[in-house]
């Protein structure tokens, strides 16, 4: 174990940014029912900040024993698409949390003519591993490392191009298996997440992927930049109305 000065101002203000997210964490599984008693939860580890912080966040918490739950974690890579991280670094860092790390590898092939883009086929491909792999481990949830920015511009990127006032749930009941997805970073903004990612020497993830371009997702985050330029309470505001619309507990259609 590496020697932490706690008199060291980087490591007091790295524990005190981990009070702050770890109370949004315990209140996001309070407030929107994420974690009970004998969950076994899979943990969608693709290698950056976000579900580094949730594998840890849940590793520690399940060594309190209130919720009493179990944690493992996956990490899928595609065969055809170098876009991960060092996985010697996964597996020591599950290690050192005492979380087992399942690693999986798969591929899609894109087809002249197909009308899903590449960008989907991959997303879909993973989260198919990581469902087969929750059944076969009997896992009843999923948890996933999106953050409340995640959620904020999903909403604003629905309402905008879909036409219709919804987001990624903080827990998502599926109707065809015995799964939820769960999302308990819902409550923690992107930026506190990239500090806490700083100081606490995260590995960063290795961000090669061919298909990687402007999406409608990059124009609802700049969208939300400008919002906030303009009141800088629309987070709050946006999350309410996704409270008060029910949006943020849901069960697949």
């Amino acid at each position: 174990m590496k020697h932490v000065d706690k008199n060291d101002p980087v490591e007091r203000e790295r524990q005190q940014l981990f009070k702050r997210i770890n109370e949004r964490f315990v209140k996001a599984f309070a407030t929107y029912g994420l974690l009970e008693d004998d969950d076994h939860v899979l943990v969608g580890l693709s290698g950056g900040k976000d579900s580094l912080l949730l594998t840890e966040l849940l590793a520690r918490r399940s060594r309190i024993q209130h919720p009493r739950f179990q944690v493992e974690a996956v990490h899928v890579r595609m065969e055809n698409i170098r876009y991960e991280t060092d996985t010697t670094y996964l597996q020591q860092f599950c290690e050192d949390l005492g979380v087992p790390l399942h690693l999986l590898t798969t591929r899609f092939e894109e087809q002249q003519g197909q009308q899903k883009p590449a960008c989907f086929l991959c997303s879909w491909y993973r989260r198919k591993q990581l469902f087969n792999l929750a059944q076969q481990l009997g896992c009843n949830k999923i948890a996933l490392g999106h953050h409340q920015d995640d959620l904020l511009h999903t909403a604003l990127m629905n309402l905008l191009f879909q036409g219709r006032f919804g987001t990624m749930p903080a827990r998502l009941q599926l109707r065809k298996m015995p799964l939820q997805i769960i999302r308990p970073l819902c409550l923690v903004p992107e930026q506190t997440i990239r500090r806490y990612a700083e100081l606490s020497g995260y590995q960063k993830l290795v961000k090669l992927c061919p298909y990687e371009r402007d999406t409608n997702r990059t124009t609802a985050r700049q969208l939300f930049e400008q919002a906030e330029q303009l009141n800088p309470e629309v987070r709050y505001s946006l999350w309410n109305a996704l409270e008060r619309d029910g949006k943020l507990i849901e069960a697949d259609e």
